[in-house]
């Protein structure tokens, strides 16, 4: 079992800059990999970005390269999402998971296990 709980939402101007923290608990943080991901209302919840669990391979959507940076502490269990530069179309309740393999394809939510219960960022034009 893992235990997800994301936090740093809220909201901000377009432009600015946002840290999400995910907080993980139950197995081991460093033995599997690690994703973000967001759905905006009436719309399918996509990938963000991922992260294998040795912090070394990153991975992320097109429409946040070079604004988003994905990240993790092993040693506090806790993996981040740094957004700077945030348009309003970010807007959108953000979620973290875990894929305990740390080897299927990143950017599909079906191959993730567990799920936090997401966090709101809203961006204002």
């Amino acid at each position: 079992q893992v235990q997800l709980v994301e936090s740093g939402g809220g909201l901000v101007q377009a432009g600015g800059s946002l840290r999400l923290s995910c907080a993980a608990s139950g197995r081991t943080f460093s033995d599997y990999a690690m994703g973000w991901f967001r759905q905006a209302p009436g719309k399918e919840r996509e990938f963000v970005a991922s992260i294998r669990r040795s912090g070394i391979s990153t991975y992320y959507a097109d429409s946040v390269k070079g604004r988003f940076t994905i990240s993790r502490d092993n040693a506090k269990n806790t993996g981040y999402l740094q957004m700077n530069s945030l348009k309003p179309e970010d807007t959108a309740v953000y979620y973290c998971a875990a894929d305990l393999t740390d080897w299927r394809t990143a950017a599909s939510p079906l191959n993730y296990d567990y799920w936090g219960q997401g966090t709101q960022v809203t961006v204002s034009s």
